[in-house]
């Protein structure tokens, strides 16, 4: 007999390949799915996947995975987003980084049993967090830089 949770995994798998490996590319064995071609749409694009992404993250916490497994979740949807957002090539982006099968197979992974968080994901949600301080301190750096090469070209 197959449990909710099960239920409510396959459920998800069946929407994130739609997303994310739908379709053959013509001559090649290479997927996508429908979130690059929808991400073509200004404005509709760039929210189908971070909802569904939501959705994920939500089910990742029902079914109690590691916060360090849905911190790693989070990244990867962080990922995808910003470099998503940039015309054209985050569109060439989604269709190589499938954000929402990354995370698919982190919540397939860890609920499946009470598997433990690897070194991978602290090593992921470590790295993600340095990226992310220094893109926090990194205009404060270049304040400074400009404000002491202006002072210099002032006196």
């Amino acid at each position: 007999m197959v449990s909710p949770a099960q239920q409510r995994v396959a459920a998800l798998r069946r929407i994130a390949e739609l997303l994310d490996s739908a379709f053959v590319v013509p001559g090649t064995s290479y997927r996508v799915g429908l979130d690059p071609i929808v991400g073509l749409i200004p404005g509709l694009g760039d929210l189908v996947s971070p909802l569904f992404a939501l959705v994920i993250l939500w089910q990742a916490r029902d079914l109690g995975l590691p916060l360090v497994v849905r911190l790693r979740m989070i990244g990867n949807v962080a990922i995808d987003a910003m470099l998503g957002a940039v015309p054209i090539v985050g569109d060439l982006f989604d269709v190589a980084w499938k954000a929402n099968l990354r995370n698919l197979v982190l919540l397939e992974r860890h609920a499946a049993g009470a598997r433990r968080a690897s070194a991978g994901d602290w090593l992921f949600v470590g790295l993600f967090m340095l990226l992310v301080l220094a893109i926090a301190v990194l205009p404060f750096l270049v304040l400074g830089w400009l404000a002491a090469v202006l002072g210099r070209r002032l006196l």
